[in-house]
């Protein structure tokens, strides 16, 4: 991963996204009824929790497209209770309605999306945590939202499925917001992919020790997705991604 690559335009990330989606249906429709009450990679959530959610987050990146265009601030959430509300509710439909649900919220999404003018990409629209960002980042957030849940609902997709193309443009990213958050006792270290030009410090100082594996492992360790059995290295303690 060189430093001069080109960031993905809103549009070829709209591409990857209907790509990532359709793989998410795909799983979605192996799923019987019985699967949707079964437990998520996320603690405390069910894969009927990771579905809801999926469908749910859809819609609130509709509403930051509206607020991109229209200029009427349309906050992502209208609450973070009704956001948990509405995911709990969610969660224990069967899954038909589950897949239903995720469908039509997707496609809500891309006809946003996919019409909108060059100028909306520009405007500012803020998260649900606060951040403002360029409204040519929410196709982002919506790739993270499917790619990442996607392996959350345990069922045969995994961090090694997820694309290059996802891989290259998250792991520099994720890496950063970790390092922000480390705190100082933790030895300075080294993240170095095995299968990709990507080598980065994540603590200031000189590094004691180099993380050495795949860049899909090594992403998956960095958001919690996994315990680092596949990389080489001692692996210090991180904090929560979100």
């Amino acid at each position: 991963m060189t430093s001069d690559a080109q960031d993905p335009t809103p549009h070829e990330l709209l591409d990857q996204v209907a790509d990532a989606t359709a793989r998410l249906l795909d799983t979605v429709r192996g799923l019987g009824d019985g699967d949707v009450i079964e437990p998520s990679l996320l603690p405390g959530w069910t894969r009927g929790h990771v579905l809801a959610h999926l469908a749910r987050n859809a819609d609130s990146l509709v509403n930051l497209l509206i607020w991109a265009r229209t200029g009427i601030e349309t906050p992502q959430y209208a609450s973070p209770f009704l956001r948990e509300f509405d995911i709990d509710a969610g969660a224990p439909r069967p899954i038909a309605e589950q897949l239903r649900d995720i469908e039509a919220a997707a496609n809500r999404w891309s006809a946003l999306a996919t019409t909108a003018p060059p100028e909306a990409w520009t405007a500012t629209v803020r998260t649900r945590q606060g951040r403002a960002i360029p409204a040519a980042e929410v196709p982002w957030m919506r790739l993270l939202e499917v790619e990442i849940h996607h392996v959350d609902l345990a069922a045969s997709y995994t961090p090694a499925d997820w694309p290059t193309s996802f891989v290259t443009r998250a792991l520099p990213r994720v890496a950063g917001d970790i390092a922000n958050l480390l705190t100082p006792d933790i030895p300075p270290f080294d993240i170095q992919a095995s299968d990709l030009d990507f080598t980065t410090s994540l603590t200031p100082g000189t590094p004691t020790h180099t993380v050495l594996g795949p860049a899909p492992s090594l992403l998956a360790w960095l958001i919690g997705r996994s315990s680092g059995e596949d990389l080489s290295g001692p692996l210090p303690e991180l904090p929560g991604w979100r």
